[in-house]
């Protein structure tokens, strides 16, 4: 079936009214949910083929949240899905108001390679729970986890339902030029902008999760034992490969060398004195991208690490000190296990250093002050973030997760996938047993009354 034949036939189905049922989103969660779990050692081997993920780390970041999501949407569809009654101006009296949540229709959700299984499912839930019919394209460059998802979906519902569309970006280029009624893309920037002009031609609204230079700051008062452990597992989870790990570090002029010497000492801990040779370490997801970050090495010192292995397409964990704001590790995100370290003396200079960078994805603040963090969080603009924490803010299905500026726009997790994917209809019930004139013509001597009503 070509991917006209596949929007068609989704576009019919979703026309029959079958997938606006509460019930019927319910039953295809629970459905999706237990072939997760009956495919749950294929996910794992395909996530260490492609990413060479341990099992722990593929668990808890690509199939255990998916199924705390899950289980929160099927809980919640219902109070979701109801009809919220709103008040009513007095300028519509005598009459009642509220709004009710639709899906939108044919979704299409491209994915990314740096967390393949996640983040391809963790949006179709949103999509499903919201009632719409749904195209994934899960990424080329993680071909053993796409075809478990493949896999996973073709065993649950028929592709006028949803399907798996899997391909290079031919692939992407062609469904891009298809009218969806939703498009969700995770990925890069670059990507983000041709995904949006493709959007644009068919006034479709979008999701964008990008990513940026996010970054992590150590003030002089900061516990340094748990800013170095926090940092290191947030930097190096998945290899570097996460869009919210922190892409540089602002750590105080004083704290500075403590903080490299327990990040140095945490690094061993966690992976060995070979991380490459460790079996909870990560490789670099392809060829190109190895290269590129490999190009990062000549800038600067590096204090830690360094060494790589081309065979295994793996980096050590590396810290590099001495760097300019001029050099191209500061000038494109690096998602990859290389942390470039800047030092400060006043707040004021890491005011400096972030608004050099595009609007952040996340930020990471390490301190006891209550008046650095409340400037911080409300004089700098970024999608989200943690204090005294890194990554896990996105863990809580409560909060919803998105960029702003050029790390993206919309967001999702929790009810806010269901949002996203669901446009919010505002409707005015107005009473017929009256019908004031005042608002039709003849206005002569009306507008006094029409003033004392808004004033």
């Amino acid at each position: 079936m070509n991917i006209e034949e596949i929007i068609k036939a989704q576009r019919d189905y979703f026309k029959t009214g079958e997938t606006k049922s509460v019930d019927f989103r319910i039953e295809k969660l629970k459905i999706l949910k237990d072939s997760i779990k009956e495919h749950k050692e294929e996910i794992l081997e395909a996530l260490n083929l492609d990413l060479n993920k341990s099992k722990l780390e593929g668990y808890a970041t690509e199939i255990g949240v998916t199924f705390d999501d899950i289980d929160y949407a099927i809980k919640n569809i219902k109070k979701w899905s109801k009809k919220k009654h709103k008040k009513t101006s007095i300028i519509n009296f005598p009459a009642s108001s509220y709004t009710i949540r639709r899906p939108y229709g044919i979704a299409l959700i491209i994915s990314p390679w740096n967390y393949p299984f996640n983040l391809a499912i963790q949006p179709l839930v949103g999509a499903m729970a919201g009632g719409n019919c749904v195209v994934v394209k899960p990424s080329e460059f993680s071909p053993h986890t796409s075809k478990v998802i493949n896999k996973i979906i073709e065993s649950c519902f028929d592709s006028e339902y949803v399907v798996v569309v899997e391909g290079e970006k031919e692939i992407n280029q062609k469904l891009l030029k298809e009218k969806f009624d939703y498009i969700f893309f995770t990925g890069s920037p670059r990507v983000g902008q041709i995904v949006m002009e493709a959007a644009s031609q068919h006034l479709t609204p979008v999701t964008l999760e990008l990513g940026g230079k996010s970054p992590c700051i150590v003030c002089d008062d900061a516990n340094i034992d748990i800013a170095a452990k926090r940092i290191i597992w947030g930097k190096l989870i998945n290899s570097g490969q996460t869009c919210i790990a922190p892409d540089y570090l602002l750590v105080h002029k004083d704290k500075k060398e403590e903080l490299i010497r327990k990040m140095t000492r945490t690094i061993k801990e966690f992976y060995g004195e070979d991380p490459i040779c460790s079996d909870d370490y990560g490789k670099i997801i392809n060829k190109d991208h190895f290269e590129r970050l490999i190009g990062y090495l000549d800038d600067g010192q590096i204090l830690v690490g360094g060494k790589y292995d081309e065979e295994k397409l793996s980096i050590e964990p590396t810290l590099i000190d001495n760097l300019s704001l001029e050099d191209n590790i500061m000038n494109e995100e690096i998602f990859g296990p290389i942390l470039p370290i800047l030092e400060f003396e006043e707040i004021e200079e890491v005011f400096k250093v972030i608004e050099e960078n595009p609007t952040p994805l996340a930020l990471y603040l390490f301190t006891k002050s209550k008046d650095v963090e409340k400037r911080i969080v409300e004089e700098i603009s970024f999608g989200g973030g943690c204090i005294n924490d890194t990554i896990m803010h996105v863990s809580s299905h409560t909060m919803p997760f998105g960029g702003v500026g050029e790390s993206g726009m919309g967001s999702y997790h929790g009810k806010k996938s269901f949002d996203t994917f669901t446009h919010e209809k505002s409707i005015l019930k107005k009473s017929t047993l009256i019908d004031i004139p005042l608002r039709y013509p003849p206005y002569d001597g009306k507008l006094k009354w029409v003033e004392k009503i808004f004033k």
